[in-house]
């Protein structure tokens, strides 16, 4: 009776096989094309007509495959020639959030909120970075050894980060922080219990009001995602410009307008950055500006936006409350170079952002709007903020999931004059101090 070991041995050597097989039909079909004929042929038409010349390679093999496992071979190859290699399994299942390569052998993913080892593999460090190479090379962009990070995104608007050797000393690694195709709506984050019915009346009121709204997270606390819907209650007429880094919000309206920093070339010059970008943004006469991240000096021209005739403009920063968010904002003001003092500064936040809104992550992998803050004004050198609804945590299930409730406050916003000057009406009861909804 074979033994455990001599099972894996004999699976190995299968798989080694097979690689050998798909790699050989792979360089047997790169022979065989025609550049010039594919470049005529388009999406649909040009996989059909390269699975049956990969059937034909097939058939000329002499080897010993069973239906299943010669679909599974046509399929790899199709994948290998067209799209991610390896990848293109983990980007087909939409239960997969986050993709997190660390090195060639070790492939995680984040499904549902949990973080788990594949058995996907690229063969070795080149392989790898053939694959880096086809995902930032379609959006313009390089990575090599002078410059061994890259910033990129997928076709579906996921966002792919990628830092290589020297730098990356196991192998190339890449995070891929997927939105995908249909990303999530606004009924979908009510069923999730993200945040409550309150709570969108009052952030649906705020966009259409043409209120100033940051929003501030942690790293995967669901910011972008936050950003897409609120940016669904924006007016289609409105004229929007968008400024990311790599693009990934995704708008409904028509009149948008998406423009993207780049890198520096080769000699360290060209770059364009997002300071550049907002600057810019102003002379194309915007309705609304939205940042897809504030990180530093652009933070500055973004607030004075705000606060000359650029209302309902929206961006979103790192921070871990959303009085966090305001001390952040400073910091990034002083990256610009202006030496303003610090009531200035204050002045320009607290006249130019109307609401923060906090997204976090909590434990087991719920995200949650835990708050949403209203910025009242300045009383004396301190930014005077208020809470108008919040999440409680209270505690942790038996799956190791947060469990908390949602509460009102109790205070009516003071830019409900605001809401209400352009039709919004919102129930005196929305704002009554009471727990609006328990999550578990």
């Amino acid at each position: 009776m074979a033994g455990p070991a001599n099972l894996r041995n004999a699976e190995k050597s299968k798989n080694d096989e097979f690689d050998l097989l798909k790699r050989r039909i792979h360089g047997k079909l790169v022979d065989k094309l025609d550049l010039n004929k594919v470049g005529e042929l388009q999406g649909d038409t040009l996989r059909r007509e390269i699975r049956l010349v990969v059937e034909h390679l097939c058939d000329t093999e002499d080897t010993l495959l069973n239906r299943q496992e010669r679909e599974r071979l046509i399929d790899e190859v199709l994948d290998e020639t067209f799209g991610l290699g390896p990848l293109e399994l983990l980007l087909k299942d939409p239960k997969v959030c986050d993709i997190l390569i660390n090195g060639p052998k070790n492939i995680y993913v984040e499904r549902q909120g949990k973080m788990e080892k594949t058995n996907v593999e690229f063969r070795d460090d080149g392989h790898l970075m053939q694959i880096i190479d086809r995902i930032v090379s379609k959006v313009g962009r390089r990575v090599d050894e002078t410059q061994p990070m890259v910033d990129a995104r997928l076709q579906d608007g996921s966002r792919v980060n990628a830092i290589i050797r020297p730098l990356a000393l196991d192998g190339a690694a890449v995070s891929i922080r997927r939105f995908g195709s249909n990303p999530l709506k606004l009924e979908d984050l009510l069923n999730y219990k993200a945040f409550t019915p309150e709570m969108v009346m009052l952030l649906e009121g705020s966009i259409k009001a043409r209120l100033n709204v940051i929003i501030s997270g942690g790293t995967g606390s669901g910011k972008t995602t936050m950003l897409n819907t609120l940016s669904s209650f924006i007016s289609n007429s409105d004229r929007i410009i968008t400024i990311e880094d790599a693009a990934e919000i995704q708008l409904q309206q028509d009149h948008v307008v998406r423009l993207e920093t780049r890198p520096p070339n080769i000699e360290g010059k060209g770059a364009v950055t997002a300071t550049d970008l907002v600057k810019n943004a102003l002379r194309m006469r915007p309705e609304r500006i939205i940042i897809g991240e504030c990180r530093g000096p652009e933070t500055l021209d973004m607030l004075q936006a705000m606060n000359t005739g650029h209302d309902g403009s929206m961006t979103t920063l790192h921070a871990n409350t959303p009085r966090d968010a305001v001390s952040r904002m400073e910091t990034m003001i002083m990256m610009s170079g202006f030496e303003l003092p610090i009531k200035a500064m204050r002045q320009q936040i607290s006249s130019a952002v109307d609401i923060i809104i906090q997204a976090s992550r909590l434990q087991g992998g719920k995200r949650r709007i835990t708050h949403i803050t209203e910025v009242v004004g300045m009383e004396q050198e301190t930014v005077i903020m208020q809470d108008i609804y919040r999440y409680v945590k209270d505690g942790i299930d038996e799956n190791g999931c947060a469990i908390g409730r949602f509460v009102a406050t109790g205070i009516r916003p003071n830019f409900m004059d605001r809401l209400e000057a352009v039709g919004v009406r919102l129930p005196g009861s929305a704002f009554r101090e009471r727990v609006m909804l328990v999550d578990h």
